[in-house]
């Protein structure tokens, strides 16, 4: 097995996460007799969250070090550098984080991460519902985000779903990835006092901005932020009842399934002996431990190696994991979505909609109090 993750670089806080879920993963395989009887090897590399860095990468994998099989690196940028090296080389590729269902053109690329195919639409609509369900949903909104290929994607969607449901949009701001001078976008947001705040984050994007923010003494009323860092932004000044995006928490009615809950164990014991922030199964890990157990249903399934025969096996059937059902019948390989809405409550994330998710006792909480 070959893969490259974000070790190092803007993404290296949340490839931890995958590091970690991958480490797992390939342990677990293992003791269930590997592959057809084969132990696997996990050859990870370092992309330096560099999409270019990580298509080297994948050429190497496939050329030079001459692995098997590869799986997805973290993020939709590399994720598209790896899709071209795949196509290049018709290998198959699961992948756990790609942003942009409609650039996913490849026919023997699988999405591991319950995102919808119309990211762009479901994301901020959940959001908005969720608000909405409160009865005192907000009546205008401010729109900062990366201009990270699949956080800028949604967030425009955003600002669309946003208009169409009658929610003036008072500030859109795009910046640079990698950004780290929040200061000036602070101030914009100060000036333009939403009701809710949407930051387009990935990795620490939202520390940042919530830094810049407490240090003009500005608090958001509501804030959701799309794909931050799940430790860090749990504990930043300000983010108290603050959204995000998620497929999957670590909490009832989520691990009733006695598979859920024993992945869910295992990675939190990895997690606290390797010092990640927020030791728990969320999205991010969700949607890495998945992207393994697809590969293992399929290799099984095929009883081959052969990529195209694991393509051709993840498209005409179904994969019941722990996380939930995944299924590849719909344009570019996509199926039902899993998204869902989590918010910041004493200390954890804890899903709060859709209500049939939601946490044993847990209410959305908006206005911030």
């Amino acid at each position: 097995m070959g893969s490259t993750l974000a070790l190092t670089g803007p993404l290296a806080a949340t490839s931890t996460v995958h590091k970690i879920a991958g480490e797992i993963s390939v342990e677990q395989i293992n003791k269930r007799n590997g592959f057809l009887g084969r132990p696997i090897e996990w050859v990870l590399l370092d992309d330096q969250s560099k999409p270019e860095v990580a298509r080297t990468l994948y050429e190497r994998l496939i050329t030079v070090d001459k692995v098997d099989l590869i799986i997805g690196p973290y993020a939709t940028g590399a994720i598209l550098s790896a899709m071209a090296v795949a196509q290049r080389y018709q290998k198959v590729l699961i992948h756990h984080t790609f942003g942009i269902p409609k650039l996913a053109k490849y026919p023997m690329h699988f999405s591991s991460s319950g995102l919808a195919f119309e990211s762009e639409k479901v994301v901020p609509t959940k959001l908005l519902d969720a608000l909405e369900s409160t009865r005192r949903s907000p009546k205008s909104i401010a729109i900062v985000t990366s201009k990270f290929p699949s956080v800028h994607f949604i967030s425009a969607g955003a600002r669309d779903v946003a208009a169409a449901r009658g929610v003036k949009v008072v500030l859109y701001l795009e910046y640079e990835f990698g950004n780290r001078d929040f200061a000036p976008i602070a101030a914009r947001i100060k000036e333009a006092d939403p009701d809710f705040l949407w930051v387009g984050a990935i990795g620490l994007d939202g520390n940042l901005l919530l830094d810049a923010l407490h240090t003009i003494g500005y608090r958001p009323r509501g804030q959701y932020h799309l794909f931050p860092a799940p430790g860090p932004l749990l504990t930043a000044p300000g983010a108290a009842y603050a959204f995000a995006y998620s497929t999957f928490e670590a909490h009832p009615p989520m691990t009733n399934n006695p598979s859920a809950e024993a992945l869910c164990k295992l990675f939190s014991e990895r997690a606290k002996a390797a010092g990640l922030p927020y030791p728990f199964v969320e999205s991010q890990a969700a949607g890495s431990l998945n992207a393994w157990l697809l590969l293992e249903a399929a290799v099984n399934g095929a009883r081959s190696l052969d990529d195209k025969a694991i393509a051709a096996w993840l498209k005409a059937n179904h994969v019941d994991t722990p996380f939930g059902r995944l299924s590849f019948e719909g344009e570019n390989n996509y199926g039902a979505e899993h998204t869902k809405v989590k918010q910041n409550q004493n200390g954890r994330w804890v899903i709060v909609w859709p209500r049939e998710f939601a946490a044993p006792g847990a209410n959305i909480v908006y206005p911030a109090p």
